[in-house]
């Protein structure tokens, strides 16, 4: 990290107490938002806010934050949705959105979306007519274009924030990525290395 850890005051606790209770351990990206707890949860809440209502399933997360994140160079996020990626399309159709190549098993909806991330994240200005047909064409109406969007932009806000202050992958996330996740991140700071006593005998 590039900052010190914040004096640890009773909302600083509250924040690493529920990143232990969700994750098993305190993530290093908690600590990169620690000055500023009410802001991460905040941020946290209104995110959900959005995939609550939002017709965007798992898949579709995961896919757009694997793109958006690979466009940034943000391996944090692509090895944690990676995995989650994975889990939903495959470890190799993973690999392929973070590599930004093609595979048979992504749906005509996952090009789109990925295709979409990547824009927005790299040059949104450069958005036209011609993308939100491409988008509409994948089964996307214009209130889950929105929501697409929106969704992109927190991630790419909250990767922004996570890459500039220096938070590294977790040696925990890391690990329990499939191995052709952990091939395709190449770009990025580094994951930690596991503690000895963590690493296989």
């Amino acid at each position: 990290m590039l900052l010190p850890p914040p004096e640890t005051t009773d909302a600083v606790a509250r924040v690493y107490k529920s990143s232990q209770a969700a994750q098993g351990f305190v993530m290093n990206l908690v600590s990169a938002w620690a000055s500023r707890p009410d802001v991460f949860e905040s941020f946290a809440a209104l995110r959900g806010q959005l995939t609550a209502s939002a017709s965007l399933s798992k898949r579709d997360q995961a896919v757009l934050v694997c793109a958006a994140a690979s466009q940034l160079q943000d391996s944090y996020c692509s090895l944690a949705w990676g995995k989650t990626l994975a889990a939903q399309a495959g470890a190799a159709p993973a690999a392929a959105v973070l590599s930004g190549s093609d595979h048979a098993a992504l749906t005509a909806r996952d090009r789109a979306l990925a295709a979409w991330a990547r824009k927005v994240v790299s040059d949104p200005n450069s958005a036209g007519p011609s993308d939100i047909t491409a988008l509409r064409g994948a089964g996307l109406d214009d209130r889950a274009i929105f929501e697409v969007t929106a969704f992109i932009a927190f991630r790419l806000a909250f990767s922004t924030v996570n890459d500039a202050l220096g938070a590294i992958p977790d040696w925990q996330v890391a690990d329990a990525a499939p191995p052709e996740v952990r091939s395709a991140v190449t770009y990025g700071r580094p994951p930690q290395t596991a503690p000895a006593e963590a690493r296989p005998q």
